[in-house]
């Protein structure tokens, strides 16, 4: 394990870099925009378009590496990253912001992509957890590390915007002076959602629900901190006392999940996070209170995204789950794309109280339809679970890898699909005999 991190010291390096940059940079724009005059809607639109770009990316982007590979890929995105969070200093709009957004959230999917290929490259079956788990602390730390600074400087000035730049450019540099070998990408034909949701509709929808918490946690978290009166040192303790809560719940709950059974810890999690979300509405706290009630919100928030993706990958075999987890990531993306708009939608109706309340309902119908589930199907055997691995809530590139048949796919599902054709066939034979006869 120890050699296979010391190989990949630059990729994690410049991994560390482009996530300070990024936990900076989310909570840098919701600020700057309430200091801007933009209505709380409009700030849920801006950053809204972070998580389109997301979607795109994941989808377009593994072409690109496939065509110029990894680390002109890798320099390319950096440097669309670095230079999109400038021009948000130089052009103050909605618009122009948010187009900005799509194409950090385009760059940053590209990054994953990269990133995450190359280290199921390197990663041999029995290191391979132990090393996603490790890239998931890098990941989760750096986003919780950018948070912080925020209070290197004032979010009035351009000093932060040009440090996050820097950041993303610096993470370049020990990829291109690294001289391990970048692997070979190869693309598979992808899957869609409806093929995936037929094999675990859980998976599905409750990635669906969790990207909508995660779009309000990113997209308008710092937005309802400041609207409650937190000054930037209080509002990047908040932010990341919810990262550091993902961080600490990621074991116990991907832990019990391998004894109890995914959707008995997903109703768990979903029931309870949704009582603490509710309840955090209407109650008035400050102080390492606040700080630990959303620590829990995100404790119970963030290991959502491991948990389904777990469920699902239950019911493939390995090479399935590769292609599957293209759709997972577009479910989950698209969640968050839905999730910053209507709980900025839902702030400015009802207050900043929307915030929590838009977080609970989202979990709320995750359980609901967990517990729907749990008529409809039963749950798997103990020893007929995967191995749990921790996972940051991001898009990543399960879209790279092995040959996968769709057909796969769909054997895997509820429904027998040469039963269906059979049906039809018989069905055309009939109409055919009535023809003849008529």
């Amino acid at each position: 394990m120890l050699k296979v991190v010391s190989n990949c010291w630059a990729l994690f390096l410049g991994l560390a870099l482009i996530m300070l940059g990024n936990g900076l940079q989310g909570s840098l724009l919701g600020l700057r925009a309430s200091l801007e005059g933009f209505s709380i809607s409009a700030t849920g639109l801006v950053m809204s378009g972070y998580f389109i770009g997301l979607i795109i990316g994941s989808t377009i982007v593994p072409k690109i590496v496939s065509r110029v590979g990894h680390i002109r890929s890798f320099g390319a995105l950096a440097s669309l990253a670095s230079t999109s969070i400038l021009v948000h200093v130089i052009f103050v709009d909605p618009w122009i912001w948010w187009t900005m957004r799509v194409a950090t959230g385009f760059a940053y999917a590209g990054l994953y992509i990269v990133s995450e290929s190359w280290l199921n490259d390197v990663a041999e079956n029995d290191t391979r957890g132990q090393l996603l788990s490790f890239y998931m602390l890098i990941s989760l730390g750096g986003m919780a590390g950018g948070q912080f600074m925020l209070n290197i400087a004032s979010p009035e000035g351009f000093t932060l915007f040009i440090l996050i730049s820097v950041l993303v450019s610096v993470a370049v540099i020990p990829i291109l002076v690294s001289v391990s070998t970048a692997p070979a990408l190869e693309t598979v034909e992808s899957v869609s959602l409806l093929h995936v949701f037929r094999v675990s509709p859980l998976g599905v929808f409750g990635l669906f629900g969790s990207g909508i918490a995660m779009g309000a946690i990113f997209g308008v978290g710092t937005v309802y901190a400041a609207s409650i009166g937190l000054s930037v040192k209080e509002v990047s303790f908040f932010m990341s006392s919810m990262i550091v809560g993902g961080i600490i719940m990621q074991y116990p709950l991907g832990w019990l999940s391998d004894i109890l059974g995914r959707r008995k810890i997903i109703i768990f999690t979903c029931s309870l996070g949704t009582i603490v979300s509710l309840s955090a509405s209407t109650v008035t706290v400050s102080g390492w209170q606040l700080y630990t009630l959303i620590g829990v919100v995100g404790g119970l928030c963030f290991p959502l995204y491991s948990l389904c993706v777990a469920h699902t990958n239950d019911y493939l075999n390995p090479s399935q789950m590769v292609a599957a987890s293209g759709a997972l990531v577009m479910s989950n993306g698209i969640g968050a794309a839905v999730g910053a708009p209507i709980t900025a939608f839902a702030m400015d109706i009802i207050g900043p109280q929307g915030f929590f309340q838009t977080t609970g309902a989202a979990l709320g119908l995750i359980c609901l339809f967990a517990l729907w589930r749990a008529t409809q199907r039963q749950a798997l055997a103990r020893e007929d679970l995967g191995d749990f691995i921790p996972m940051a809530p991001s898009p990543i590139s399960a879209a790279l890898n092995p040959d996968l048949e769709l057909e796969e796919i769909e054997a895997a599902s509820d429904v027998d699909m040469e039963t269906v054709e059979a049906s039809f066939e018989e069905l055309a034979d009939d109409l055919s005999s009535d023809e003849q006869g008529g």
